[in-house]
């Protein structure tokens, strides 16, 4: 647990850096260039397709694993808009609430229990 724990903080370190780092230099507008890439059927498209796709994915587990309440719900929503600046943090608290219980941290606490 130790090793994805680091994981984590590396790589939310890492893309943090890097997105300010781009932000800084060619500005905060990230959805139309995106979407743009997207409308132009290209390969940066077909790779922020997929990206989107993850995102999604990513967010409904989290509020799966929340039983989409409204609070699961939220936490959904900042997953697909934030990304792995999202998920790492919360992975990481999620992993020491659990005690390292792999089963937990992936079902949640009343399915892991079940």
């Amino acid at each position: 647990m130790r090793a994805f724990r680091f994981f984590l903080l590396i790589t939310f370190i890492g893309v943090l850096g890097y997105t300010v780092m781009v932000g800084n230099r060619y500005g905060w507008n990230l959805l139309a260039v995106f979407f743009g890439d997207l409308a132009k059927l290209n390969w940066p498209g077909q790779f922020n397709l997929d990206f989107m796709c993850h995102l999604m994915l990513s967010g409904l587990w989290i509020a799966w694993r929340h039983h989409f309440s409204p609070k699961g719900l939220l936490l959904g929503l900042l997953g697909l808009f934030g990304g792995i600046l999202v998920l790492a943090p919360y992975l990481y608290v999620a992993s020491i609430q659990a005690k390292g219980d792999i089963n937990e941290l992936f079902l949640g606490k009343i399915r892991a229990n079940n």
